[in-house]
């Protein structure tokens, strides 16, 4: 079951940093990182705490990380 988490948390990850989506901030990809995090853990019988805990760190923290980046205009 732990190797669930880090499936999680990347499914959070590409769909909140996703090319061509309209999540600007930091809070709108938690918040999406989150939603999804819970929904995944929930559909393979996980914690959906813990899952929408590690999809909002995700979200919010993916930008920094360097794995997806902010729009420049």
């Amino acid at each position: 079951m732990k190797l669930i988490y880090p499936l999680i948390a990347a499914t959070a990850l590409m769909s909140a940093c996703a090319p061509g989506v309209a999540i600007d901030t930091d809070m709108e990809r938690g918040l999406v990182g989150a939603a999804l995090g819970y929904g995944a853990a929930k559909a393979v019988k996980g914690n959906g705490d813990r899952g929408a805990i590690i999809g909002g760190l995700a979200g919010v923290f993916c930008d920094d990380a360097g794995v997806c980046s902010r729009p420049r205009y």
